[in-house]
């Protein structure tokens, strides 16, 4: 399935494909995962936030991945990966980039247990205890500065 990536602070998304970034987080973390919860939460808006996303060759958003600022540090997640795009590198192809625009910095996720080892591939190592959300285990989750 050919692919091509983009990146892009919200303001400037042709407002069609950021609906499809926004439906396909949806898709996956409130409907396919049974968690109601707030998707939209206001910080895809902040200063310095970066949405990153690769589109099929029909137009379709694949998969999706954010940074964040906090303070000096950088914060990934949101990483989304379209039910019939997984197993395609989509997702890893996005995470190496967001880990590119947070070199130097102190980055941090919250990873689904579950993904731990995948998010390690990229250089993050538990920092935490794990901790519940949604009825879905999360641990903590670090990528040194540098």
């Amino acid at each position: 399935m050919p692919a091509t990536h983009h990146e892009s602070p919200l303001a400037t998304i042709d407002p069609v494909t950021l609906y499809a970034i926004l439906r396909l987080r949806v898709d996956v973390f409130v409907v396919e995962q049974d968690c109601p919860y707030p998707e939209l939460d206001g910080r895809d808006t902040e200063p310095g936030t970066v949405l990153l996303w690769t589109e099929g060759d029909d137009g379709r958003v694949l998969a999706t991945v954010r940074v964040l600022h906090d303070g000096d540090d950088r914060r990934i997640g949101r990483v989304a990966t379209a039910l019939e795009a997984r197993g395609a590198g989509h997702a890893g192809a996005l995470m190496t980039r967001a880990v590119e625009l947070c070199e130097g910095r102190l980055t941090r996720l919250d990873a689904q247990e579950r993904l731990e080892a995948w998010y390690g591939r990229f250089g993050f190592v538990t920092s935490g205890e794990r901790f519940l959300e949604d009825d879905i285990w999360h641990v903590p989750m670090t990528r040194a500065a540098g």
